[in-house]
């Protein structure tokens, strides 16, 4: 029996293949795609992850759909709202109708001959069985995010076996864990982990934050007074478009601000700390980084919430190197002891290209790390497959809204001039292959050698700016004179 066949495949049901999945239905009508989900459930990383107070770290006015205003009057979201949004648009929009779940694509192939991508799958039609199947399609579109969903990242601690209590990562939170009570580290000074601490120290009986060096934190209001006052008297989506517009063009100037002036945004941002915690405290220690403001992701806490926990004694933070997990905590090099009956090691994610899928193209596996990324969304010399990778200065839905357009539009125009393969080719010599991201933080020094490189000139250079990519993306030429068509 032949595989069943689509015209795109789109790879995760999570934000942005949900999102992918509505730009075809509408921008490519009468093209037949389906979307492989691995899992059981839409959602992604939002039903994935189900640790204490998960939320956006990015506002929804920009982590939300172009196309679907944001109602809630929370600006900053926790996920289980999220996952209701995500949901709620595809049934809305009679995307859930079109997911293959349980459907893990483990490898895919490219026949210049056939024109089409066959798509290895391993399907668990119960709990405990799996089958492999297969699918063949004119286009692929990876929607599966940037990191390992089997299993974060937790570095090797000496003498976890020593430990009494329990030890979780954020990424595998167990239902039945109860904290209530209890003394808890959290290890980590990332976007995670100045989420749990606040969201635990309601309950536990001390948390503390054990971070081998600072972050930089800023606290905002959870809710958006201006966009709420503008929602209850202009149309919903034009209302949002304002707020998603105005917020788009504040973050983008305050990271330009902090590439030509990082003193003073340095300043600027440890003022604001300095305000939370009062003068007495040790921001030197605990909120200084040895980087300058977005070398690295900025840490959000909403209404200043890890603040509060920490003034109010019910959380605290250390920074310090680990000697060893002890058997009632966790031993510092520096010889003292911090007491615990939980750890969490909250030390970040397992990054991977395209979900982990193998690649091939006529019978040569494709290493990525030689790739070029084009205009943010395919890979040099890789036919008919583009992926969805949103900002790392910005909300991420923000790009992946752009790229989902632009496939669409390149889509559209290989039907209007009857092409089977579109394929980037870089033919410029002059061109230097660069990391694809320009951040400091340890998820992405431990895996940036695997990613695929951005190239020093357009289109092969990634701006992560969302003003320059809508005049690139929406209403740039397809027919670029780097994109091969045949």
């Amino acid at each position: 029996m032949a595989p069943e066949h689509f015209d795109v495949l789109i790879i995760g049901a999570g934000l942005s293949g949900i999102g992918a999945g509505y730009h075809l239905q509408t921008k490519c009508p009468g093209k037949s795609f389906a979307i492989l989900e691995g899992r059981d459930a839409i959602g992604g990383t939002w039903d994935l992850f189900r640790y204490p107070g998960v939320r956006s770290d990015s506002d929804m006015f920009t982590l939300g759909y172009s196309f679907k205003p944001w109602t809630d009057p929370k600006a900053i979201a926790d996920g289980p709202r999220i996952l209701n949004y995500v949901r709620e648009t595809a049934v809305e929009n009679g995307i859930d109708k079109k997911i293959r779940f349980r459907h893990r694509v483990k490898r895919v192939s490219w026949s210049t001959k056939e024109a089409r991508w066959t798509v290895e799958v391993e399907r668990m039609p119960a709990a405990g069985a799996t089958e492999t199947v297969a699918f063949t399609c004119n286009f692929l579109f990876s929607c599966a995010g940037y990191y390992r969903y089997e299993e974060g990242y937790t570095p090797e601690f000496a003498g976890t076996a020593d430990f009494a209590g329990r030890i979780i990562h954020p990424q595998k939170w167990p239902d039945d864990l109860d904290y209530a009570g209890k003394r808890v580290v959290v290890i980590g000074s990332g976007a995670t982990a100045v989420t749990l601490v606040p969201e635990l120290a309601r309950a536990a009986a001390h948390v503390t934050m054990l971070q081998r060096s600072p972050t930089y934190v800023v606290s905002r209001p959870a809710q958006d007074l201006l966009a709420n006052k503008l929602r209850r008297n202009l149309p919903a989506k034009l209302a949002y478009h304002l707020i998603r517009w105005r917020n788009v063009l504040w973050g983008m100037y305050f990271f330009q601000l902090s590439r030509r002036k990082p003193a003073d945004v340095k300043r600027l941002i440890l003022g604001g700390v300095r305000m939370a915690l009062g003068p007495d405290y040790d921001i030197a220690t605990h909120f200084t980084p040895r980087y300058n403001p977005w070398d690295q992701r900025l840490c959000l806490v909403p209404d200043g919430d890890l603040f509060s926990s920490i003034r109010e004694n019910r959380a605290s933070v250390v920074t310090s190197e680990i000697d060893a997990f002890i058997r009632n905590g966790i031993r510092l090099k520096d010889g003292s002891e911090l007491p615990a009956d939980i750890i969490v090691t909250a030390t970040g994610l397992a990054l991977q290209v395209l979900g982990g899928v193998q690649v091939s193209v006529d019978g040569r596996d494709v290493d990525f790390s030689n790739k070029l990324t084009y205009k943010g969304m395919m890979y040099s010399d890789v036919p008919n497959l583009a992926s969805s990778f949103g900002y790392t200065n910005a909300s991420w839905t923000l790009k992946c809204d752009l790229t989902c357009e632009y496939v669409c539009r390149l889509i559209n125009y290989m039907d209007r001039h009857n092409y089977r393969q579109c394929m980037p080719h870089n033919d410029d010599a002059g061109i230097e292959a660069l990391p694809s991201i320009d951040f400091s933080s340890g998820y992405v020094k431990r895996s940036i050698a695997k990613m695929p490189k951005q190239g020093s000139k357009r289109p092969w250079r990634l701006y992560q700016n969302y003003a320059l990519d809508i005049v690139t993306l929406r209403f740039g030429k397809v027919d670029d004179g780097v994109m091969q068509y045949s």
